[in-house]
């Protein structure tokens, strides 16, 4: 039997890998099988205090380290990656459970991140306006807006990190980041790849803790000059407070709850078999991931029936085994959600398809469920199950669709198929949403900007868009 280890565990301050000492620590758990994987140090409110320090005295270096070398340090971390993928992928499914060919191509795609970014870092330019009166020289620069303090979930614990932390390091800013402390592994390696490619000591610190009492440290200081978050709605709007009271800008991606229109003339099948693929893809711990099948009258039955024998074919198992689709959920907290969300759906009159139970083994396994014709009455219809549960629902024409689709507050991603064009592109047009895919469910692309609207948050990560955030404008009129 292949063993696999796991890295020890450090906070990193000025390029120092710190372990546990006098610290308190929480053990991180593999979700396969609820067996402790390390013990994680937490950050006191001096080692806070020393990371904020150590960031500001770093921003001074890194932001006048010319473009080309920042460049050049990205591109070495990427390739890092890239070389240490194997390793990295196994600590990502060991701490967070996913499949491990789900963890391979998150590690390459954060890689891709740091490439991309590391190529932009080149290309921040300004420009000169004409002035309006003779012997005036106007100028107008981009500069790197200070440091940041970014938080990541722990559902993508390389990707999710990546794309804040490539970012925000072209741009020129250093960064404190707080990753997921179910998954800490992950976002170290990251950290080692970085310190391993040249990164000037203290540009990056890591950090856990309890979240609210880093959070709130972070952002209060005045050090601080920009905030970067990925996680759910509520905790999004807590740290908006936070910023505001520091008149700092924010960068939220935030939860959503997947729309997926399906229409009469779709290829059905291929909406139904990539649709169970999609939905079950991180055992549906996934932000963009389609929840909402909502299927035209005339192909409801043929949709629901594809559907249900490509849920029951996945393979649910161990993330390292091979052959596993779907892994665990990454916490007891899930697992009691996704009863409760089922229960509650069910005693409202929905109609149970397949799956719909915890599965009796070690960790935190959830059956991959189905859910037919749930009222509007239930929780499940309102609330983003972030869990293996889909739900389907017909719908007659091509506004009741839409009014569906954009009845709920969350705008993060939706999916459409079609094969007429003036229905595809009155879907373009009509869905609420920052991120859509037509005819397929794979959208995400390093080139291409990440980011909701509404309540699932604002600004975008990756494609040229993403270095903006971490950049700001000064005008310059000069005589």
């Amino acid at each position: 039997m292949q063993t696999f280890t796991y890295d020890p565990l450090y906070l990193f301050i000025n390029g120092r890998w710190l372990e546990a000492d006098n610290r308190d620590t929480v053990a991180v758990l593999n979700p396969a099988n609820g067996q402790s994987l390390g013990r994680l140090p937490l950050a006191t409110q001096t080692d806070l205090e020393h990371a904020l320090d150590v960031a500001a005295k770093s921003f001074d270096i890194w932001r006048n380290t010319v473009p080309a070398q920042r460049s050049a340090i990205l591109k070495k971390a990427a390739q890092l990656m890239n070389e240490r993928a194997e390793h990295i992928a196994t600590l990502m499914t060991l701490e967070e459970g996913k499949p491990l060919h789900e963890s391979r191509d998150e590690v390459l795609r954060a890689a891709e991140y740091f490439e991309w970014f590391a190529e932009e870092a080149r290309r921040i330019d300004g420009r000169v306006v004409p002035a309006n009166r003779p012997g005036v020289l106007q100028l107008v620069k981009r500069q790197a807006i200070g440091p940041v303090a970014a938080f990541t979930p722990w559902n993508f614990p390389a990707i999710t990190p990546a794309r804040k932390l490539s970012a925000a390091l072209a741009a020129g800013c250093s960064v404190i980041l707080k990753p997921g402390e179910e998954s800490p592994a992950t976002a170290l390696a990251l950290a080692r790849c970085l310190d391993d490619a040249g990164l000037p000591k203290g540009v990056l610190q890591i950090v856990f803790g309890i979240p609210d009492r880093v959070s709130k440290q972070l952002i209060a200081s005045p050090i601080i000059r920009k905030v970067a978050f990925t996680g759910s709605i509520p905790v999004g709007r807590l740290l908006s407070e936070r910023a505001a009271a520091g008149v700092k800008p924010i960068t939220l991606e935030l939860g959503g709850h997947g729309p997926v229109l399906v229409f009469n003339d779709a290829d059905i099948d291929a909406a139904a078999i990539g649709g169970a693929a999609n939905r079950f893809r991180g055992t549906g711990q996934v932000c963009i991931s389609s929840t909402r099948f909502l299927i035209q009258r005339d192909a409801y039955q043929r949709f629901t029936e594809q559907f249900v024998a490509a849920t029951k074919q996945l393979v649910i198992g161990d993330g390292l085994d091979a052959g596993t689709q779907v892994g665990p959920l990454a916490n007891e907290r899930q697992l009691d959600k996704m009863t409760a969300l089922v229960e509650d759906a069910l005693a409202q009159g929905a109609s149970l398809l397949t799956g719909g139970h915890r599965i009796e083994r070690p960790g935190y396994f959830f059956e991959p469920t189905v859910l037919a014709d749930v009222p509007m009455s239930a929780r499940i219809m309102h609330e983003e199950p972030f869990g293996p549960i889909a739900v389907l629902r017909s719908f007659n024409t091509l506004e009741d669709g839409l009014a569906e689709a954009n009845r709920l507050p969350y705008a993060l991603s939706a999916y459409a198929f079609t094969r007429d064009a003036r229905t595809a592109q009155d879907l373009g047009d009509g869905l609420e949403a920052g991120m859509i895919g037509i005819n397929q469910y794979r959208i995400i692309a390093t080139e291409l900007p990440f980011g909701g609207m509404k309540e699932s948050g604002y600004g975008s990560e990756g494609g040229v868009e993403g270095i903006h955030h971490y950049l700001t404008n000064k005008f310059i009129s000069q005589i």
